[in-house]
């Protein structure tokens, strides 16, 4: 069973929103949160990156940074741009996002759930990036940034939620990339027990994106044994026909020591290859692949296929077939000779590194679908990182859970 709570979240003045809300801390870089916030002192940025407001080169893990983040939040709160419920609630957020649209659930998921499993993860967690996560909890007294979960489709919340984004949002703004963020309390007492009853029979929720959030709120949860609301985190929970998935494609450096016609007969042997080829894949099981200056498809060939599984998903192939025995890519992870692109850049962005000679060859990918995502961690598998790009991001400040 998914045990989810209501609480009373630490909200945006409506007014404000569009000026406090921010895209999440690990898409963007400092220098780039820098300028999203220049000009803009309610930027949440100055939260979640706080080495923005301190000097240039100060360590991104020290003492100073953390307390800054602490001290901006405060800040936040004592001004009231952020302000408390009263009550504790359940909650819809809704992105619009040019024709796509989702709307999730927020609310208090279970720490005991993740650690037990119920909660199912598909990717590995660093140390370090929990650490920092740990650090940023601790300082605030908050966890400010949700971790995105998925359920399997439930008619009956379905419904609900298409009820109830009929009324006018508490909060609604256009941010600057055009997505639109709107807000909306589920208060009533019996809306949230039927809320509570309905995921009380979903047997699972996955992680689509925030493992490094989740881990964290567990570590916090586990070493204060339960106080106050460390036993919860911070969640959006989405029914997974709603949500997008971007592919998240591949640039190499070089080719490894391969001349281009070694690197096509190698590629002979994984692919069929079709002379002209599209940009962006057809179907499962397609690649795209720029190189000299024009897009190729290539097809894996029938042989190399498996029934299910993460081996059967094509950023997998890929790396097995591809990657590691011919371009000498070992471990993606730690490995500077490959790039990721989020699809939200689009093929564009793999011919201009190409061309402009800053990679020798790209492979545009077939997005991983949910589907195949949820299937892996039922399974209890592992995907290979930068298997999903989910598309829109959720927006830190919106919600924020006091522990």
């Amino acid at each position: 069973m998914a045990m989810l709570k209501p609480f009373a979240a630490l909200r945006p003045k409506p007014d404000l929103a569009a000026r406090i809300c921010e895209l999440p801390y690990d898409v963007l870089s400092s220098e780039e949160a820098r300028r999203i916030a220049a000009g803009n002192p309610l930027s949440f940025l100055r939260v979640s990156k706080p080495e923005i407001d301190l000097p240039a080169g100060t360590p991104l893990h020290s003492d100073r940074v953390y307390e800054k983040g602490a001290q901006n939040f405060r800040k936040l709160v004592a001004d009231g741009a952020l302000r408390p419920d009263a009550q504790p609630h359940f909650y819809l957020y809704r992105q619009v996002m040019a024709a796509h649209s989702q709307t999730g659930i927020v609310a208090a998921a279970s720490c005991a759930e993740y650690l037990d499993g119920s909660i199912k993860k598909h990717e590995f967690t660093r140390p370090d990036k929990e650490d920092d996560r740990v650090r940023h909890i601790e300082g605030l007294g908050a966890q400010t940034g949700p971790a995105f979960l998925v359920y399997r489709p439930v008619p009956a919340l379905n419904q609900l939620i298409a009820a109830k984004i009929q009324s006018v949002p508490d909060v609604d703004f256009t941010a600057a990339d055009g997505v639109r963020h709107s807000s909306w309390t589920i208060g009533d007492a019996k809306e949230m027990g039927f809320v509570a009853q309905q995921f009380a029979h979903i047997p699972s929720l996955y992680i689509a994106d925030g493992h490094h959030r989740s881990a964290a709120a567990a570590r916090i949860f586990q070493s204060r044994k339960g106080a106050a609301r460390s036993g919860q985190f911070l969640a959006v929970i989405f029914s997974a026909d709603e949500v997008r998935i971007l592919p998240y494609n591949r640039a190499l450096a070089d080719l490894n020591g391969n001349s281009p016609r070694q690197l096509l007969e190698k590629l002979e042997a994984v692919f069929t290859i079709a002379r002209a080829g599209a940009a962006v894949p057809g179907r499962k099981h397609e690649v795209g692949f720029y190189f000299q200056g024009r897009w190729r498809t290539l097809a894996f060939r029938r042989e190399l296929l498996h029934p299910g599984g993460v081996e059967n998903l094509d950023v997998a192939l890929l790396q097995k077939n591809v990657l590691a025995p011919v371009l000498g890519i070992k471990d993606p992870r730690t490995s500077d000779r490959i790039q990721f692109i989020g699809g939200i850049r689009g093929t564009a962005e793999l011919e201009k590194l190409v061309n402009g000679g800053a990679c020798a060859c790209a492979f545009s990918m077939f997005p991983t679908s949910v589907e195949d995502l949820m299937a892996v961690a039922d399974a209890g598998g592992v995907m290979p990182p930068k298997s999903t790009w989910f598309e829109p991001k959720l927006r830190d400040g919106m919600f924020c859970h006091l522990i």
